[in-house]
Parts: structure tokens; C-alpha cells; sequence
């Protein structure tokens, strides 16, 4: 008798947990795969931007401040239904300053203005739901800078994202401490000497870690080499089509907590 109370409540159990992890799995899939296109650099004068605007890609936009079509150019992706974000230029290692456009964070000034120059960079974008950094391998590495940043980040109640310009950011650090919602860029689908074929590799990585992880954040960047970047991105939709991966804004794919993630790679600038 007593065996077979043991024998049942061990076939109760297993009953449970079977049944627990099946619909874990039916949540999970319920959710879907999804991944970000974050396209830096909106604001200038370049080729590509109307590209973008009329693909109907659902990008997030990342806009420089401070530039001619700044402004249009944000009003523009939120009226087609894009997400906007401020595209913050921060000093690199190495590089020009003019790389950086006006009113750049440099280290060399004091936090007061570089309070000012982050709320006034802020207050420029019209609709921005986030921030991600322009360059800056130098700033992203000081604690002491990025908490002046990310204070005022916190005060306009935006997310940020980290562009992954450095191994030892600091920005998904203090972005926890903070609880100000972040998350880190996954893939680099472009750099300055792209061919849409190279996009369209790197797209195919963005998918692949996508798959694996479950989201994925891929950064570009309008006007490399004229339309490059627009066309690699949308000669690879159809392949996130078949893998079931729907592209979303960045807002969607923010976490709590640093995730390990061995296949992402920094990029300095």
C-alpha cells in the first residue's frame, strides 16, 4: 500500500512538471523571436534617409542633435510610426572631434556642462523614447561622466542603449544600479566601407543570434556608401520572415539585469 501511494504521487509529479514545462515552451513561442534595427546618424544631409522612410521598415531612429534636419527628420519617423531616439555624440579614444558634431560630451568638461549639453541635446529631438551613444569608447568607460548622463536620462524618464563602442562600458553597470531601462547592441550590421552584401551577412548574424537568445539589437547607419545599408537590410526581410523573427523597436527588447552574450563583439569608435 504504501509503495503505491509512493508509486502515484511520483506519477502526480510528473504529471505537473511535464505539464509546466510544456507551457513554458507554448509561453515562449507565444512570444516570439524578435529583433531591433536602431539606424544611427538621422540629422544630416545624406543619401539613404528617405530610403529608409519609405521602406516601411520598421527601424528605431536614432538622430544626431544639433544638425540641420534634425528636427524634420525626427518629426518625419514619428509620424510614419518609428521610434525615435537622440543619438548622443560622446568622445572616443581615437578619431576626429568634427566626427562628432556640435555640442559633443567631451571629458575635458565639467559636469555642469555636460548636464547642459545632455539636456539641451535632449530637449532638441522632438518624441525620443531613448538615448544611444554616438562614438565614445573614452566616455562610456567613465563612471564618474556616464552617471552625470544617465542622471539626466533618468530625469526625462528615457531608456538607453548601449552602442557597444567598448568592452568595459559602464552603462549597463550604472543603468541597473540606476533602474533606468537598457539594454546592449547585439550586432554592428555596418561600418564606413560597407557593401549591402556585407549588411546582408551581418543582418543574417543579427537573425542568428536572434534565434538563439530570443531578441537581438543590430546597429546601422544611414548614408554609409549612399543607400548601402537600406539595401542589405531589406534584402535580408525575407529571411527573417522565414525564421519567424519580427523586428520591433528597441523599447521592446530593454532588460534589468546584465545578460551574458559570448557571440557579441565590440566595435571601438
Amino acid at each position: 500500500m504504501k509503495k503505491s501511494l509512493i508509486f502515484l504521487a511520483f506519477v502526480i509529479f510528473l504529471t505537473i512538471f511535464q505539464t509546466t514545462l510544456v507551457a513554458k515552451e507554448h509561453s515562449t513561442q507565444q512570444q516570439g523571436l524578435q529583433a531591433a534595427i536602431i539606424i544611427d546618424d538621422f540629422g544630416g544631409d545624406v543619401k539613404g534617409v528617405n530610403e529608409f522612410f519609405d521602406s516601411k521598415i520598421p527601424i528605431t531612429v536614432a538622430v544626431m542633435p544639433f544638425l540641420k534636419n534634425s528636427e524634420e527628420q525626427a518629426l518625419k519617423a514619428h509620424e510614419l510610426g518609428l521610434e525615435v531616439m537622440l543619438h548622443l555624440p560622446l568622445e572616443p579614444k581615437k578619431g576626429k572631434k568634427s566626427w562628432l558634431g556640435p555640442n559633443p560630451i567631451t571629458s575635458d568638461l565639467s559636469h555642469e556642462e555636460i548636464r547642459k549639453r545632455v539636456k539641451a541635446a535632449i530637449e532638441s529631438i522632438p518624441h525620443i523614447a531613448g538615448v544611444n551613444n554616438h562614438m565614445g569608447s573614452k566616455i562610456v568607460e567613465d563612471e564618474e561622466i556616464m552617471r552625470v548622463i544617465l542622471e539626466v536620462v533618468k530625469e526625462y524618464d528615457l531608456y538607453v542603449i548601449d552602442s557597444g563602442t567598448s568592452g568595459k562600458s559602464v552603462i549597463p553597470k550604472l543603468a541597473e544600479e540606476m533602474n533606468i531601462p537598457w539594454s546592449i547592441r547585439d550586432t554592428f550590421l555596418d561600418d564606413t566601407h560597407s557593401s549591402s552584401s556585407h549588411v546582408h551577412k551581418q543582418m543574417i548574424k543579427l537573425a542568428k543570434v536572434a534565434t538563439k537568445h530570443g531578441k537581438a539589437i543590430g546597429i546601422g547607419h544611414v548614408g554609409i556608401k549612399g543607400t548601402e545599408t537600406v539595401k542589405g537590410v531589406k534584402s535580408a526581410l525575407p529571411h527573417f520572415k522565414e525564421k519567424g523573427i519580427e523586428i520591433v523597436p528597441a523599447s521592446h527588447l530593454l532588460q534589468t539585469k546584465v545578460e551574458e552574450n559570448p557571440e557579441k563583439f565590440w566595435q571601438s569608435e
